[in-house]
C-alpha cells in the first residue's frame, strides 16, 4: 500500500476550526490587492503591446522600398494622380504628424481606404473577419475534446513505463502531425476527399458542408499538440499523492480520472488553447488560400499581390489585436481558475 502519511482524510481537523477574529478579513483584503496588482500589470502589458503593434503597422507602409503609392499605381500612372493619392493618404506630411493621425484614425475605427476598390478597409475586414473566426473557433472546439481524451488515454496506458510500443507510436504519430504545416493538410484533404472521392466541394463557402475540410485541415495539428500536452499533464497528476490515496481507497478508475484528474489537466491545457486559437487565426491564411475561403487570410494574400497596402496594413493590425485580446483573456481566466499562477507571477 502506498504511503499516505501526512495526507488529510475526511473528518480530520488539522488546525483551528475558525480563524482568529480579524484575520480572515485581512487575508481577503491581501488577496484582493494581489489580484488587483496582477490585473493592473497585465493591463499595462496589454497597453504596451498594443502601442508596439500600432507602431509596427504604421511603419509597415514606410518600410516598403521606394514610393508605396507609385508602386501600387504602377510606373505609368500620371504624376498628378500619384501626388493626389499621397496627399489623400497624408504621406506628404511630416512623419510624427502622420503617426498621430494614424493612431487617432485607428482608435476611431477608420483604417483607411482600399487602393483597388476604394472601399473603407474597416468594411472589408468586417465582411471577412466572421468567416476566419468561424474556422478558428470550430477548429479549436474540435481539437480540445479530441486531443484531451487521447492524451489522457495515452497517459493511463503508458504510466510507469508500461506499453513502450504504444508510447513510441503515440510520440511518433503526434510529433509528425504537429510538424506538418496546415496547408499540406489542406492540399491532402482536397486531393483525397474533394477531387479523389468527390465527397466535399474543393473550394468556396456554400453551406455547412464546405466547413468540413478547412476545419479538419486547421485542427489536425492542434489535436496532436493538445494530446501530447494532456498526456504530460495527466502523467504528472497520476503521480501525485491524492491519486495514490484514491487508489488505496479503491476509488473506481473512471471516477478518479474524470472527476479528479481531468479538471487539473484542463487547467494547464486552457493556456495552450488560448494560444492555439490565436495561432489558428494566423495560420488560416494559407488554408483559406487553398480552399478559396472568403476570410481575412485570403484577403491579405490578395492585398499583398495587388499591392493594396492599406488593406494589408489593416488586416495585420486586426490579426495582432486579436492575438493580444485573446492572450489577455486567457491570462485573466487562468488567474481566476488557478490562483497559484498569480502567486508564481509575482514571485
Amino acid at each position: 500500500m502506498p504511503d499516505t502519511s501526512g495526507l488529510e482524510t475526511p473528518g480530520t481537523v488539522t488546525g483551528p476550526p475558525f480563524p482568529p477574529p480579524g484575520r480572515a478579513p485581512e487575508a481577503v483584503r491581501r488577496a484582493a490587492r494581489r489580484r488587483a496588482r496582477v490585473v493592473v500589470r497585465r493591463a499595462v502589458r496589454f497597453a504596451v503591446s498594443l502601442a508596439v503593434l500600432l507602431a509596427a503597422s504604421f511603419a509597415m507602409i514606410h518600410l516598403i522600398p521606394g514610393d508605396p503609392v507609385r508602386t501600387a499605381l504602377g510606373p505609368t500612372a500620371p504624376v498628378e494622380l500619384v501626388e493626389a493619392r499621397r496627399a489623400a493618404l497624408g504621406l506628404d506630411r511630416p512623419l510624427p504628424e502622420q503617426f498621430a493621425t494614424y493612431v487617432t484614425n485607428v482608435l476611431s475605427g477608420n483604417l483607411g481606404t482600399s487602393f483597388i476598390t476604394s472601399e473603407p478597409v474597416g468594411e472589408v475586414i468586417a465582411a471577412r473577419l466572421p468567416n476566419t473566426l468561424a474556422l478558428a473557433l470550430l477548429a479549436t472546439l474540435l481539437a480540445l475534446p479530441a486531443g484531451v481524451p487521447l492524451g489522457m488515454w495515452a497517459a493511463v496506458r503508458t504510466q510507469n513505463g508500461r506499453n513502450r510500443g504504444s508510447e513510441l507510436t503515440f510520440g511518433s504519430v503526434t510529433g509528425t502531425a504537429v510538424a506538418v504545416p496546415e496547408f499540406l493538410y489542406a492540399i491532402g484533404l482536397v486531393s483525397a476527399f474533394a477531387i479523389g472521392l468527390g465527397w466535399f466541394p474543393p473550394a468556396g463557402k456554400a453551406g455547412p458542408i464546405t466547413y468540413v475540410l478547412p476545419v479538419l485541415a486547421l485542427a489536425a495539428g492542434p489535436v496532436a499538440m493538445i494530446a501530447r500536452i494532456a498526456r504530460v499533464e495527466t502523467l504528472r497528476e497520476l503521480g501525485k499523492d491524492y491519486v495514490r490515496l484514491a487508489r488505496a481507497k479503491r476509488l473506481p478508475a473512471r471516477r478518479l480520472h474524470l472527476r479528479h484528474v481531468l479538471p487539473n489537466t484542463l487547467t494547464a491545457t486552457l493556456t495552450v488553447c488560448g494560444l492555439l486559437l490565436t495561432s489558428l487565426i494566423a495560420g488560416s491564411v494559407l488554408v483559406e488560400f487553398v480552399f478559396a475561403w472568403p476570410g481575412l487570410g485570403l484577403k491579405i494574400v490578395e492585398s499583398i499581390t495587388q499591392k493594396d497596402y492599406p488593406v494589408a496594413q489593416g488586416v495585420i493590425l486586426v490579426y495582432g489585436a486579436i492575438v493580444l485580446v485573446v492572450n489577455l483573456a486567457v491570462d485573466l481566466l487562468l488567474g481566476a481558475l488557478d490562483p497559484t499562477s498569480e502567486i508564481r507571477e509575482q514571485s
